[in-house]
C-alpha cells in the first residue's frame, strides 16, 4: 500500500514549500466556497499556475469547496466548478449534497472527496457516499484507530479513506460550531471562524456589571474549551496497518515555514513506515520546531483531553532567512526574514536535508561588501553554508539563544 501525504497550501508561497518538502498532494481554495476565508487562497490565474507547478512535480491538487452555500452562492457555483475542471484540478473537496451533484455535472473530470465537515463516522455513511459517486471520504476527527480500521474493512477498496494526522483540533463536533457566529458574526461553517473556544471566559452577575468571576477547572485553569493540537507522527505504522490511504496535515492558515517543516517530517515518517523502519529522532523532533499548541494524539487512542492553563502557542524557533540559490560549494544567496549576526548559531534545514547547526560566518551584501548583520527585511545577501542545499532551504534559530 502506498500512503499519500496531503499538505496544506494556503497561498502560492505555502504551496511551493509543500511541494518542495515532499507532499504527494496539496489542498487549497479559491477566493470563495472554502473553509479558510482568511488564508491567502488562490485567484483563478493563480490556480492555473498552481496546477501546472504541482503536476510538473507529480503532485496532485485538491480544491476545497466545502462550505454550506446559500441560494445566491449556488447560482455562482457551476462557473467555479467549470474553472476547476478546465484548470486540470485532480479533486474537489465538498460537504453539501447539492454541491456534490453539481460537481459531477460541471466538473466531470474531477474526483469527488467528501469533506470532514460532512461528519463521516461510520462505514454505512461512507458506503452511501460511495454509491452516490464519491471517490474518497475524509473522516470525522472524532474516530478512534479501531473505528477507522473497521470502517476501512467494511468499505470497498475503490473508496479511498483520508484522515487528519496533524494540526489544530476544533472543540466542536467535526467543526460544526455556532459560537463564532453568535459572538462575532463570523460563521464557522462558511470559513470565517474566530476561534472563540480559545478565549478566556468569566461570569458577570446582572446587578454587578464590570465585576468578573472566573470560570475554573479544578486546578484553577480558565481556558475551559481550549483543545490541544493533534500530532500522530509517532503512529504512522498503525495508520498504515489500519488501511488509511491519505494522511492530511491541517494548516492552510499557517505559515510557509509550518508547511515546509511539517510536510518534511511526515514525508520521512511515511517513507520509514512503508519501509518497515523506525523514524529517526531528528525528523520526529521537527514537529516541535514549529509554532503549535500542546500536542495530543487527538481521538485516535481515546479522549485527547483539554489544555486549560492558557491558549498560547509554543514558539521556540524563528526563521532567519530563506535560500534563493546555492552553488555546489555551499555559497548561498538568501533573503532575510528576521535579524541575526555573524557569530550566531543557526540551524540549516531543506528539502530532504537533515537539520544541522553551524556558526554564522561573515557575510557579504549584494554589492560584495562585508556584512556582519543583515537588518533590512527581505534584503538579499550571500553566506557560506556548511554544505550545498536546494532553493527554499531555511535558516532558523532557537529563540532566546
Amino acid at each position: 500500500m502506498t500512503m499519500e501525504l496531503l499538505s496544506p497550501a494556503g497561498d502560492p508561497e505555502r504551496l511551493r514549500m509543500a511541494v518542495a518538502y515532499g507532499a504527494d498532494a496539496v489542498y487549497l481554495a479559491g477566493n470563495d466556497f472554502g473553509m479558510r476565508a482568511f488564508a491567502g487562497n488562490f485567484s483563478n490565474e493563480a490556480l492555473y499556475d498552481a496546477v501546472k507547478l504541482c503536476h510538473a512535480h507529480h503532485v496532485k491538487v485538491h480544491v476545497t469547496c466545502n462550505t454550506m452555500p446559500r441560494n445566491d452562492e449556488m447560482d455562482r457555483l457551476p462557473a467555479w466548478l467549470e474553472v476547476l475542471d478546465d484548470a486540470g484540478v485532480d479533486a474537489v473537496i465538498l460537504a453539501d449534497l447539492g454541491v456534490f451533484q453539481l460537481a459531477g455535472k460541471y466538473a466531470p473530470h474531477l474526483k469527488r472527496h467528501v469533506s470532514t465537515q460532512a461528519g463521516i463516522t461510520n462505514y454505512a455513511v461512507a458506503n452511501a457516499w460511495h454509491e452516490l459517486g464519491a471517490d474518497r471520504v475524509i473522516l470525522a476527527r472524532e474516530l478512534s484507530l479501531d473505528e477507522v480500521a473497521e470502517l476501512r474493512a467494511r468499505t470497498p477498496k475503490s473508496l479511498e479513506v483520508e484522515a487528519f494526522v496533524h494540526g489544530a483540533m476544533c472543540v466542536s463536533y467535526s467543526g460544526r460550531c455556532l459560537l463564532s457566529n453568535y459572538m462575532t458574526g463570523r460563521d464557522a461553517q462558511r470559513g470565517a471562524c474566530a476561534q472563540p473556544c480559545r478565549y478566556k471566559y468569566a461570569l458577570m452577575e446582572e446587578k454587578r456589571p464590570g465585576e468578573y468571576f472566573p470560570v475554573f477547572e479544578e486546578n484553577g485553569e480558565t481556558y475551559i474549551m481550549n483543545s490541544r493540537d493533534m500530532c500522530m507522527i509517532d503512529h504512522i505504522p498503525e495508520l498504515l496497518q489500519a488501511g488509511v490511504d491519505s494522511l492530511k496535515i491541517e494548516g492552510r492558515a499557517k505559515s510557509a515555514y509550518y508547511a515546509a517543516v511539517i510536510t518534511g517530517a511526515y514525508r520521512h515518517a511515511i517513507d520509514a513506515a512503508q519501509a518497515g523502519q523506525p523514524l529517526p529522532a531528528i525528523w520526529r523532533d521537527e514537529v516541535e520546531k514549529v509554532s503549535h499548541r500542546h500536542y495530543s494524539t487527538g481521538f485516535w487512542f481515546g479522549q485527547p483531553g483539554q489544555f486549560t492553563e492558557d491558549a498560547r502557542y509554543i514558539r521556540d524557533y524563528q526563521v532567519c532567512a530563506m535560500v534563493e540559490t546555492c552553488s555546489a560549494d555551499g555559497l548561498a544567496l538568501c533573503s532575510l526574514r528576521n535579524k541575526f549576526a555573524a557569530g550566531d548559531t543557526l540551524e540549516l534545514i531543506g528539502p530532504g536535508i537533515e537539520p544541522l547547526s553551524f556558526p554564522v560566518p561573515q557575510m557579504t551584501d549584494c554589492d560584495g561588501l562585508p556584512l556582519a548583520e543583515p537588518r533590512t527585511p527581505q534584503m538579499r545577501f550571500t553566506i557560506q553554508l556548511p554544505k550545498a542545499v536546494p532553493p527554499l532551504s531555511i535558516l532558523r534559530r532557537k529563540t532566546g539563544v
